[in-house]
């Protein structure tokens, strides 16, 4: 009987694996039936059943499976059905745990979700599992940017800012003070500085999940973990006793961006000063520190300067009245994002920021240095009262004539008594300065004598300059320039106006265009415009070479064309064989009106907002153009993420304009892609603008960019050990650089790092060695690069020319390397995708 019982099991056990095979082999072939139909859906839910029975076979049908998870997901994506997509993704990394292509591709599709934490989590992971993944290298470090933004480091290896705020915690955590709240811990820094002091509680709390993780690892290696307690939360959410058992004697905080309350420094102090500090200290008591609240900063004083500075004026005020033979219309009101704030429904950052020690080109101070505002951090009542109060005004006198272009603001951060923090342009500090660029006046031109006014105040949580004005003394009277003229005596207004000979307002009529402050920049950029009009021309002219009313000179002179001429000649070709022109370029551009002035042009614009549009067209009227000329290509797609087609289903394309390189100075994403598909998209004699990009760099000592791109070891940070822990999210490329003012020695002359044609690929190579010759001794620290964007063999812009509105970027080395004069660095570059790679080969 026993006999007979086992060879019943095994022949069951035999059937059992032959049906297993049977069904294997059905749902196998029923997947790949399914995936040949494109029903992505069902052959994944046959591929998983594959894979559940018979894991022998993942090597057999891992790129399969992939393929189909990403077609599936992405219609899942289009469908809004996110959850079953992240089911998905689960199901096939239970499968494929250290699989880093499905890894990398869960964290595109949760960071294009908002989830950045979360997909910085994903590109990690894959990264760990294959180093040299170039997809997981370039989504990890633009997410970085996102999560650890890059202050961190620069204020990390601020020896003095760190010394400064420690020896102000000392003080007042050694005369007794007990409890600490760390408001914004970031890495924990001023946490432990409490802690060491010997304060016996402290907390810390810090919304961003991963500057959370990563402070818990900080404190952890720095022997603190059960001594300092965080939480992952924002202040305004602490309760008591829910997360800190009782109120706190001290608050330290550093939630101050360059115009002070940008962080929200007033909102968190108002909400601890009523529900998580002790009562502030009484006048005139004498108790000891244990028994009242009080916070680091202690306050601040606001101080401001009126300044000249071509840089910022070219990224916030249009300065051209035609660029390239295309008139500007005057009822067209071009302001960059700080001037709209004011108007604006949603809150909108009221100034922008730069380091004016770097900005190319400097600025001229044209008042003295004054006070804008003083803020009590210890005095509720004052902090409550900073959003209700009438705004100051303030009126300043002009010491040196100019060109009034921007308020530019610091402050002086007063810890204690006796320490404090300036982050003033003249301090060698991490600080950047709050500018306000001044928008809308009729005359800009300031001289001595002259008053510069304005107001201050503080709204949605955000420090205001606002209603700024001149008033210069002419003729014997005081008159003030300003935006909009305040009521009084209007003949006397009208004639001191017309005797400053100035500019007038708009009226009631004018349209307002907002641009970013780059797009301004690129609008007074003329070299870039009259080099794509010449090159347009070229193009254009050689497509039409019969054609004698065209009369184009490709020199880049008298290029308009005469359309009543070219019309009245040449009306059939002009009406039925228009040559089509499409600019894909990102933001505002008027460079389809530039090619509708050069010929019989279909002219198509890719902007995608309404005010671009309106003002496109009111300039192509101002221009004369036919209404036909220019037409907005996004109105013609059905699906706008299918940017390249055809014109018309029998027309091809005479010229496409494509977006190479950011205004970061990195090379556009996807863009080798896009050129591929413009290729297929033209008619014999059609070009791609531009047609190839040459990339130059060369060798460079600079602290500056070590300082600012990772934590220098132990001793910055007075003896904590962060520098392994935020160096993490180092990223190895710095972008939005200054070439003309970063603080660096060049250590060889510029050299020529890679070619990408976008006419002809087969020139192009994803790896060259490139040998570089040092013209003088140091340590190479970095490789700074820029490009040459060759429209053309004969036209090219460098975006490293004191008119580019592009920035360039550097290859940070990770040690720096010694070089001597005479000495050859061979450089290997790798391309791949829209990622360039530059390393040393040792």
């Amino acid at each position: 009987m026993p006999n007979s019982n086992t060879k019943s099991h095994r022949g069951h056990q035999g059937g059992q694996e032959a049906g297993r095979r049977e069904l294997v082999s059905r749902s196998l072939q029923s997947a790949q039936h399914y995936l040949e139909d494109q029903d992505f859906g069902t052959a994944y839910a046959h591929y998983l059943l594959v894979l559940n029975l018979a894991p022998e076979l993942k090597n057999d049908v891992r790129e399969t499976f992939q393929f189909t998870l990403f077609k599936w997901a992405e219609e899942l994506a289009s469908l809004a059905r996110i959850q079953d997509l992240f089911n998905c993704y689960e199901q096939a990394l239970e499968l494929f745990p250290n699989d880093e292509i499905i890894c990398n591709s869960m964290g595109e599709h949760l960071f294009r979700m908002g989830f950045r934490d979360e997909a910085a989590g994903y590109f990690h992971k894959a990264l760990k599992l294959n180093p040299d993944f170039a997809d997981a290298k370039e989504n990890f470090y633009r997410v970085a940017n996102w999560l650890v933004e890059r202050w961190h480091f620069i204020m990390l290896n601020d020896t003095n800012r760190n010394l400064i705020y420690q020896k102000a915690i000392e003080k007042v955590v050694r005369s007794g003070c007990r409890t600490v709240l760390d408001i914004g811990a970031g890495t924990g820094i001023l946490s432990m500085f409490a802690k060491k002091a010997g304060a016996p509680c402290v907390y810390a709390c810090e919304l961003s999940k991963t500057m959370y993780e990563l402070a818990c690892d900080v404190v952890a290696a720095n022997n603190m973990e059960g001594e300092i307690k965080l939480l992952p939360i924002k202040s305004l959410d602490i309760e008591i006793p829910k997360h800190i058992p009782e109120r706190v004697s001290l608050v330290v905080t550093e939630t101050v961006d360059a115009g002070l309350f940008g962080e929200g420094i007033v909102e968190s102090l108002i909400h601890a000063w009523e529900h998580l500090l002790l009562q502030p200290k009484p006048k005139n008591q004498d108790i000891g520190p244990e028994d009242y609240g009080q916070v680091i900063p202690a306050g601040a004083n606001v101080f401001g300067m009126a300044v000249e500075c071509k840089e910022i004026r070219r990224h916030h005020r249009v300065g051209v009245q035609e660029v390239a033979c295309v008139h500007l219309a005057e009822t067209v009101e071009f302001c960059s994002p700080t001037r709209a704030s004011v108007n604006s429904e949603e809150t909108i950052e009221p100034y922008t920021t730069e380091k004016l020690s770097r900005v190319p080109g400097g600025y001229i101070p044209l008042t003295e240095p004054f006070q804008a505002m003083t803020v009590d951090f210890n005095n509720l009542e004052e902090l409550k009262s900073l959003a209700t109060r009438k705004p100051c005004k303030i009126s300043i006198s002009v010491t040196q004539g100019g060109v009034l272009d921007a308020i530019v603001v610091w402050f002086v951060l007063q810890l204690d008594d006796e320490h404090s923090l300036s982050t003033s342009p003249s301090e060698e500090t991490c600080w950047e300065q709050a500018v306000y660029p001044v928008q809308g006046l009729p005359d800009y031109s300031v001289k001595p004598g002259d008053t510069v006014m304005m107001e201050v105040c503080c709204q949605d949580c955000y420090l205001r300059i606002q209603k700024i004005s001149v008033l210069t003394s002419e003729y014997g009277m005081d008159i003030e320039r300003e935006n909009t003229l305040s009521s009084g005596n209007e003949a006397e207004l009208c004639s001191a106006l017309a005797s400053l000979q100035t500019t007038s307002t708009l009226d009631g009529m004018g349209q307002e265009c907002m641009l970013e402050s780059t797009e301004i920049a690129l609008l007074n950029n003329v070299p870039y415009h009259e080099c794509f009009n010449a090159a347009i021309g070229k193009v254009l002219s050689s497509l039409i070479p019969t054609r004698e009313s065209l009369s184009m000179d490709v020199d880049g002179h008298n290029r308009e064309m005469n359309f009543e001429k070219s019309q009245n000649k040449n009306s059939s070709y002009t009406t039925h064989d228009p040559l089509y022109v499409l600019d894909v370029s990102e933001g505002f551009s008027i460079l389809p009106i530039i090619a509708g002035k050069l010929g019989p042009v279909k002219a198509y614009s890719s902007v995608e907002k309404e005010q671009h549009q309106i003002a496109l067209n009111i300039i192509s009227e101002a221009n004369h153009f036919p209404k036909e000329t220019l037409e907005f290509w996004l109105s013609h797609l059905e699906d706008e993420s299918v940017m390249l087609r055809r014109p018309k289903s029998d027309k091809l394309w005479s010229i496409i304009i494509l977006d190479v390189i950011e205004t970061s100075g990195l090379i556009q994403q996807e863009v080798m892609e896009k050129a591929a598909i413009s290729r297929c998209l033209l008619h014999s004699g059609g070009k791609i603008f531009p047609q190839y990009v040459v990339m130059y760099g060369m060798l460079v000592e600079s602290q500056s960019l070590v300082l600012e791109s990772a934590v220098q070891g132990t001793e910055p940070t007075l003896g904590f050990n962060i520098a392994p822990f935020i160096n993490q999210f180092k990223v190895p490329v710095r972008v939005f650089l200054d070439l003309a003012t970063l603080p660096c020695v060049p250590l060889s002359k510029p050299t020529e790092l890679l070619r990408l044609d976008l006419m002809n690929p087969y020139l192009n190579s994803s790896s060259r060695e490139v040998k570089v010759q040092v013209s003088k001794s140091g340590h190479v620290t970095a490789i700074p690069f820029w490009y040459h964007i060759h429209l053309d063999e004969d036209i090219y812009l460098d975006t490293s020319s004191d008119s580019s509105h592009w920035k360039q970027a550097a290859v940070v080395l990770d040690k720096p390397i010694q070089v001597q004069l005479g000495d050859e660095l061979v450089l290997n570059i790798q391309h791949y995708k829209s990622n360039v790679s530059i390393t040393v080969k040792q």
